[in-house]
């Protein structure tokens, strides 16, 4: 079995957020594939695992094999799984304790606690040690010398290499027990979420998409400190260069390597082998390293960056003429996929991006049983037919203002909208239902169980689905995540979408003169103004004459700034098409001719690892090649799915005889009769009908008579997401 994607985690066992500022003894990834090394930062343990979940995610559907190594004990000595779970399977053993362990999204958790539990299993005292002396509990020691009794192996077999810890040890220098207490949980909700597709090594000797591993950093120290760049962070060196180290090593070796060891201990990758590790990670350094994204900008320091497409990705087979406008967005979607890194933001600054991963809540919405409405409450049971007079406690619940104490049976309490119900209340009668004279409060009878009340998780109950991936975030989505506890989402990067524009005859901006031949540049802020409404970072990339080399300059520009380009002008086939001969000689060009009206054949190309596409330079064919192409792609390339606009019948308010081979779409407008009217000339030139209409009139590939009357399919421009 080979690898496709190799992911190297330092684990930590930090009891709050580790600083905003890349720092030591954090969790750092390390992602090796493809030629490319890079590495991220995360300041908390959930923020890691939503970043692991979303790359596994994307690797499993890309249909590429991925290693993941953690640098803590996948198990513990013989005898303590058996202890605890009844038997030697460790596996069963990271189920017992991922039910005890807590460890909430600020990294506050319980590992003390539960160390303690443990403890009291076996006798005497241990066989877990190490807490902060204010902690307080004899039965968990601070110092590893005061145990005594406890039966249990102190180390694993694995555990005699130089440098390796006692998995018991949970508090200062090299406590790896928090961190396996800690990191196994997070394991076992990856195991959960993707069920089969993952196998645990050398536990489970399977094949599977996802293959997790223990690793130690530690048995190649002296190479990482070698090869780390100056005044690097150790965690980031650690996880850069092991990561390289396992993409360079024989795939038939590595492979043979993840089986070794104690199928019930578990066992450290590559023990024994370290002379093949320290080889593969000089041969995978032998260069300086890539910086961690490919950008000019520092990105967050969170990033994760999912594969580069493949530079043939646009090829279309041998013999292809004019292509139908379905069959090339069909072709385009298999081409494609997410290119956007992922990283985890405050909910509060969350809008407008795209989700990138399930989320589920953490708490239930409403968190208890509630009233809904302002009035009384009161037992049901204790309650009839006919007029029915309850005497009324002393005092209110409120939002906010809980009643602390139980209302007796056959008694009622003034309550209001949004309060908990108070203990021994499951009915609330309306206010204006009601009489009351302070004292005692009548209404008539019968009335529901429960009725005006809210269950708790009515609305969306703890643990339940609550956003998904993929989802482009809005106001509603924040106040949702924000009411179930969702503190921080995982997020892709903002697509970065770079628009260039080229030709002798265009000036860059209507604030310069220009002569008669020549004309102001329409496309370019028409491309970035889309970007931008869409949710994109706009990379403006500027105006450049029809010059090969100056062309190449400004693509290459944009291949370290953006993550797609969009071109506008020269990408034809005639003599002037210097974008197009440029893409053909130095990237790797495909020419689609789509049978499409207005438009000339889209030019798709890579360009250094960078999506090209290349639209017409006229702003009517730009812009409705923008709309039906590049608009789908650039969902699918920032993580948000493949994109349709939403179109409607409508009767058409024109005449027009079609002829067939091509679909044809027409600037058009809505009549106060809801009927679709189009712009008095289909001439592609005519820039004004863009502004005059408020969407497309779409007429299908086949011969078509439209008449007044005849239904036509109007997709409105805020479909296309253009406001």
């Amino acid at each position: 079995m080979s690898f496709d994607t190799f992911v190297v985690v330092d684990w930590s066992g930090a009891s709050k957020p580790s600083p905003v500022k890349p720092s030591k003894d954090a969790i750092w990834i390390g992602l090796a594939r493809e030629g490319t090394v890079e590495t991220s930062y995360h300041r908390t343990r959930e923020a890691a695992t939503d970043t692991l979940a979303a790359l596994f995610d994307a690797e499993r559907d890309a249909g590429r094999r991925v290693l993941a190594g953690f640098d803590f004990p996948f198990a513990y000595p013989a005898g303590f799984a058996e202890a605890l779970t009844g038997t030697s399977d460790p596996l069963r053993l990271w189920q017992a304790l991922a039910q005890r362990i807590e460890d909430a999204p600020d990294n506050a958790n319980n590992r003390f606690h539960v160390a303690v539990d443990l403890n009291d299993l076996f006798p005497g005292i241990g066989p877990f040690w190490g807490c902060p002396e204010t902690f307080g509990d004899a039965r968990l020691p601070t110092k590893g010398t005061r145990r005594h009794g406890h039966g249990m192996p102190e180390r694993r077999r694995c555990d005699a290499t130089p440098g390796a810890q006692p998995v018991w040890k949970l508090y200062t220098t090299g406590s790896v027990g928090s961190q396996a207490l800690l990191g196994i949980p997070r394991l076992q909700a990856l195991r959960d979420r993707f069920g089969d597709d993952i196998a645990v090594r050398p536990f489970e000797r399977r094949e599977a998409p996802i293959t997790l591993v223990e690793l130690f950093p530690s048995l190649i120290a002296k190479t990482v400190a070698e090869l780390a760049e100056q005044d690097e962070i150790k965690d980031r060196a650690q996880v850069r260069i092991l990561a390289g180290a396992l993409r360079e090593l024989d795939p038939q070796q590595l492979d043979a390597m993840s089986r070794e060891g104690d199928a019930k201990e578990g066992w450290i990758l590559g023990l024994g082998h370290e002379d093949a590790l320290i080889a593969a990670a000089r041969r995978a350094f032998t260069q300086p390293s890539e910086p961690t994204m490919p950008s000019d900008t520092t990105p967050p320091a969170t990033d994760m960056l999912p594969p580069r497409l493949r530079d043939d990705c646009f090829a279309m087979p041998q013999g292809v003429a004019w292509v139908p406008v379905d069959e090339a967005l069909s072709k385009l979607r298999e081409a494609l996929s997410p290119v956007t890194g992922t990283t985890t933001i405050a909910t509060a600054r969350a809008a407008g991006r795209v989700l990138a991963a399930d989320v589920a809540a953490k708490r239930s919405n409403p968190p208890m049983p509630n009233s809904a409405v302002d009035g009384y409450g009161f037992a049901h049971a204790a309650t009839g037919s006919g007029v029915q007079r309850l005497p009324l406690v002393a005092g209110r619940a409120a939002a906010g203002q809980p009643y602390p104490h139980a209302v007796p049976a056959g008694h009622a309490i003034r309550i209001l909208t949004g309060a908990i119900l108070p203990e021994g209340v499951d009915t609330v009668v309306l206010e204006e239902d009601t009489n009351t004279d302070g004292t005692t409060m009548v209404f008539d009878g019968p009335i529901k169980p429960r009725a005006n009340t809210r269950k708790d998780g009515e609305d969306v109950a703890a643990g339940a689905p609550a956003l998904s991936r993929g989802h482009r975030l809005r106001a509603p989505d924040l106040a949702l995540a924000s009411a179930l506890g969702i503190a921080e989402l995982p997020v892709h990067r903002p697509l970065r979408v770079g628009v260039l524009s080229t030709g002798d005859e265009i000036i860059a901006s209507p604030d310069l003169p220009a002569a008669p031949h020549q004309i102001w540049d329409a496309n370019r802020p028409m491309l970035l103004s889309l970007a931008q409404g869409w949710h994109y970072e706009p990379v403006d990339l500027g105006h450049v004459r029809d010059d090969a080399d100056e062309i190449a300059q400004r693509l290459h520009e944009g291949a370290r700034e953006a993550d797609v380009i969009l071109t506008s002008g020269g990408a034809s086939a005639g003599d002037e098409d210097h974008v197009s001969a440029l893409l053909r000689a130095r990237g790797s060009l495909s020419s689609w001719r789509i049978a499409l009206k207005p438009g000339r054949p889209l030019a798709l190309a890579m360009w250094e690892g960078v999506p090209v596409f290349g639209l017409p330079g006229n702003p009517v064919a730009a812009l409705v090649c923008a709309l039906v192409f590049a608009r789908p792609a650039l969902s699918l390339l920032s993580g948000a799915g493949w994109s349709e606009p939403q179109g409607f019948t409508v009767p058409a308010a024109f005449a027009k005889r079609k002829k067939p081979g091509r679909r044809e779409y027409l600037r058009a407008r809505l009549n106060a009769a809801g009927a679709a009217e189009v712009f008095g000339s289909e001439g592609s030139g005519r820039i004004s009908g863009l502004s005059w209409a408020d969407g497309l009139v779409e007429l299908p590939d086949g011969a078509l008579e439209v008449t007044p009357g005849t239904p036509v399919r109007y997709i409105p421009y805020a479909s296309f997401g253009l406001a």
